[in-house]
């Protein structure tokens, strides 16, 4: 972070603050996850340009999540939170099984936005041996610190893609003869599903579950039973039950 020659930078959290390093931050590439501005002008334009060139999603924000993103140092109106890890393509994803000779075993996260619930996504991802996480640039959470944390570490082994349009990207797997394992309360029991082919299992909101339109390009849907009062269970630990029943099922054949 010293390239970037201003004080006010917290590398520990690995957010940048200010406008001048965060210009810089964007020209050398560094692997930057959301910018947040308030307000819009001058070299502001040029940040939202840049940022639009490089990929790198930007949210409006007010001062107030600003100040506190920065820690209170002078943050001129913008503030870039950084990567923790660098995301790839679907078709890094896809190269996983294929090296490995193995059918495709990819989660996908439909608008998860709560970062401890990716996080411990990934990390059941990881020690399940999915191929793989893709998420939405757009409402969701990234691979900020906070999903690193609680990922334990498993946001630097598993690949996660970050796509524009999860609706075409579903629609590129299923090119590629994947098929899509929906999430709902509507679905067959889990058990009586045949998980074993080559799949990607969609998990749904936290308050809402998946979006209408990513319903539509499932292939199957799936559901836990639900025995008490209750009627959820928290998306991390729903999928964790998914994934490792996959895991059982593969291993049993």
């Amino acid at each position: 972070m010293d390239k970037y020659n201003n004080t006010e930078q917290r590398a520990a959290d690995n957010i940048i603050c200010g406008r001048n390093p965060v210009i810089e931050a964007l020209k050398s590439d560094a692997q930057l996850d959301t910018i947040y501005i308030d307000g819009s002008g001058g070299s502001l334009n040029l940040i939202k340009k840049l940022a639009k060139e490089k990929g790198v999603v930007v949210k409006d924000a007010q001062d107030k999540k600003l100040t506190q993103l920065s820690g209170g140092a002078s943050h001129q109106g913008v503030v870039a939170v950084g990567a923790c890890a660098e995301y790839v393509s679907v078709e890094d994803i896809l190269k996983v099984s294929a090296d490995k000779g193995t059918k495709p075993f990819i989660i996908i996260c439909d608008e998860i936005e709560d970062p401890h619930n990716l996080g411990a996504i990934i990390r059941t991802a990881e020690t399940a041996g999915a191929d793989g996480v893709i998420i939405p640039k757009r409402r969701s959470a990234s691979l900020n610190s906070t999903v690193y944390k609680t990922s334990a570490g498993a946001a630097s082994y598993v690949p996660v893609a970050r796509v524009s349009n999860l609706a075409s990207c579903i629609d590129m797997l299923k090119e590629n003869g994947v098929w899509i394992y929906g999430t709902d309360a509507s679905g067959t029991d889990y058990c009586d599903t045949d998980l074993t082919g080559s799949m990607a299992l969609v998990i749904g909101s936290e308050g809402f579950g998946m979006s209408k339109l990513i319903q539509k390009k499932c292939d199957f849907m799936i559901k836990l039973p639900m025995m008490g009062k209750i009627t959820s269970l928290n998306a991390s630990v729903a999928a964790g039950i998914f994934m490792y029943e996959t895991v059982r099922q593969r291993r049993s054949r």
